[in-house]
């Protein structure tokens, strides 16, 4: 099923500094991300990802999609943008999947999520 929430993503100016907050706050335990600059959220429902570097930036929530090229040709369609950074990079799209970022039509940002294939 496609548009259900799947994955946050909060950027903080540092990272160790946003995990301490945020365990405290929260309770969450973090692990290494898939790209080595940031770190995964285990958290009790949705998963969510940590990343330094973004100060002052707002939590992505991030929507599932089945087909993520169709997704992006769809953002473009209906006025909105996508960026090109391929978030998950290259080694972690086959554990992760397929994430990107994109805004609505009126400048919005919001995340996409491509599950990974099953393996065969």
């Amino acid at each position: 099923m496609s548009g259900e929430p799947v994955f946050f993503e909060i950027g903080v100016e540092d990272a160790q500094r946003g995990m301490a907050f945020y365990g405290a706050l929260f309770g969450w335990e973090f692990a290494p991300g898939p790209s080595q600059e940031g770190f995964t959220i285990g958290t009790p429902g949705i998963p969510g990802g940590v990343h330094g570097g973004d100060p002052g930036a707002v939590p992505y929530i991030f929507f599932r999609v089945d087909d993520m090229d169709a997704a992006l040709d769809r953002v473009r369609e209906l006025g909105g943008s996508v960026d090109d950074a391929d978030l998950a990079g290259e080694d972690g799209a086959a554990e992760y999947g397929r994430f990107k970022l994109c805004k609505d039509d009126q400048g919005s940002a919001f995340g996409l999520h491509q599950p990974p294939r099953p393996a065969v």
